[in-house]
């Protein structure tokens, strides 16, 4: 090839970036990094300070600060790993309360009226626009840390399920469509049981009606009640509400009656259990004495409201 001819290609490649200079410190087989924008664990380098991160990260400084369990001044150091809260948000409806938002989406609604500057008892305004961030675990200790060792028998779930009160079936019958976690773009926050119309609905343990009433996006006439220590279990598609808010109920002592009302397209109740507002299977708590039938069935009726 010609002299000028190769200086002519190589100026075009230099042009359109194809041979652009690499940094110094880079390795031609280094694998590229995630952008900022899109990572959900970032190390922190040399010279950079939460703000920064937050603002490359295009996530609130705040939430990173309260999902890493830093304290102010929010100081971090080179090598520290902090989770990055990646969020959704949410269009207040009208009549909607923080108590329907944080059970849709399966966030406590004290954290989501924190990401949005709100007090926890402060009124929603139907169309408002609210941030919904997203649950993560314990923060990763800096790259120098020793972390301490963890048993491979000890579930994943394990904090959720090790204090459950004893939990039984609120209804016999096939299970339609079984817990799917969060995790999976495809979730179901509990489990739906075929039943027949006006079937009796039974309280899965003692406890406190919490809500008990109309349900307007998805579950229809719906039972929560709560067990304490941060328990609470729901019954949704009911045809019928046999208990009151504020009422005290034993375990077994009937809340409702099967239908199909709400989202449901047949008779079947909708159950969920909660722990501190996180969706917990129901197959892993409930008494094996009273389990239901073990038949799934496919339901592309009652997806959680986000996962339509």
């Amino acid at each position: 090839m010609r002299p000028a001819a190769a200086a002519a290609i190589l100026l075009a490649l230099v042009a359109t970036g194809a041979l652009a200079k690499r940094p110094a410190h880079s390795r031609p087989d280094a694998g590229a990094a995630a952008a900022p924008a899109e990572e959900s664990v970032h190390v922190v380098r040399p010279g950079e300070t939460l703000g920064g991160i937050a603002r490359r990260a295009k996530v609130p400084r705040g939430l990173i600060a309260e999902a890493n369990h830093l304290k102010q001044p929010w100081r971090v150091h080179p090598g520290q790993k902090l989770r990055l809260p990646r969020t959704r948000h949410h269009r207040v409806t009208e009549g909607e309360t923080g108590f329907d938002i944080a059970f849709s989406t399966g966030v406590p609604w004290r954290t989501i009226a924190v990401a949005n500057g709100l007090a926890p008892e402060a009124p929603l305004q139907p169309g408002q626009r609210l941030l919904i961030p997203t649950l993560i675990g314990a923060p990763q200790p800096a790259a120098d840390a020793a972390a301490p060792p963890v048993s491979a028998a000890e579930p994943a779930n394990a904090a959720d399920t090790t204090a459950a009160p004893r939990f039984s079936v609120p209804l016999k019958g096939a299970v339609l469509r079984g817990f799917t976690s969060r995790t999976a773009a495809d979730y179901h926050d509990g489990i739906d049981i075929a039943a027949t119309h006006g079937a009796v609905v039974r309280a899965a343990a003692a406890g406190r009606v919490i809500f008990a009433g109309r349900e307007p996006r998805d579950f229809g006439n719906l039972v929560v009640i709560d067990h304490g220590d941060g328990w609470q279990s729901a019954y949704g598609f009911l045809s019928r509400i046999a208990v009151a808010r504020g009422e005290k109920v034993r375990g077994g002592a009937r809340i409702g009656r099967a239908g199909h009302s709400g989202r449901a397209r047949r008779d079947e109740l909708h159950f969920e259990l909660r722990h501190h507002d996180r969706p917990v299977d129901p197959g892993i708590v409930l008494d094996k004495g009273g389990e239901t039938s073990p038949r799934h069935h496919r339901s592309t009726r009652n997806k959680s409201p986000e996962a339509r």
